[in-house]
């Protein structure tokens, strides 16, 4: 009789303790650094005209954004933000890349790409190129960026607005929202630092 009921408390039991290892095991997985795109091959230049390819994502810590020259407003704050923390890491973050990469290539041409940057900091590196190379890096890092059609016949682009953490090893290490405060998102730089 009591065969049963402890055959039903072993097999209850060995349920449990499966359920929780797959919840175990998903967490793992999902919490795990997505891989940039440096496994994918392309083929790019920065605001100078040096060719720029998916090594740069190795040996140094970076932070990336996505955006376009002609983007009215979140752009150029978001750089201004960027120029501001550089400074205030001092020699903490002299090693820090920043990539601007263009998601507008087809009109931030090397030369727009280097009068924009630097207007904030000569420590951005502004990185454009072919429509179709740039796609690569845009879908490589899951970032949102489309062409909206404009009343006027133009276009502007719509596009993530969160700068991305890359750690030397090209993984990435985090996120900065748009419109984090300063010294929130100088803590969260200086934590992939350390």
């Amino acid at each position: 009789m009591m065969r049963g009921p402890l055959a039903i408390v072993v097999i209850g039991l060995a349920g449990v303790l499966f359920a929780i290892l797959v919840g175990v095991v998903a967490w793992v997985a999902l919490n795990e650094p997505r891989r940039g795109p440096f496994s994918a091959q392309f083929a790019l230049v920065d605001d100078r005209g040096r060719p720029v390819d998916q090594s740069i994502f190795q040996g140094a810590q970076a932070v990336m954004y996505f955006g376009y020259t002609r983007c009215p407003e979140v752009c150029p704050t978001t750089l201004y933000e960027v120029a501001d923390w550089l400074k205030g890491l001092g020699t903490q973050g002299q090693d820090l890349k920043v990539y601007f990469f263009s998601v507008d290539p087809e009109r931030d041409t090397p030369e727009i790409m280097h009068g924009y940057v630097t207007a904030f900091t000569n420590r951005i590196t502004g990185i454009t190129g072919k429509p179709e190379e740039m796609r690569k890096v845009v879908d490589g890092w899951m970032v949102y960026a489309e062409k909206v059609p404009s009343d006027n016949g133009d276009y502007h682009m719509s596009h993530t607005m969160s700068l991305l953490l890359v750690g030397a090893d090209g993984r990435l290490k985090g996120l900065i929202p748009y419109g984090t405060g300063r010294e929130e998102a100088m803590k969260t730089i200086r934590d992939m630092l350390l």
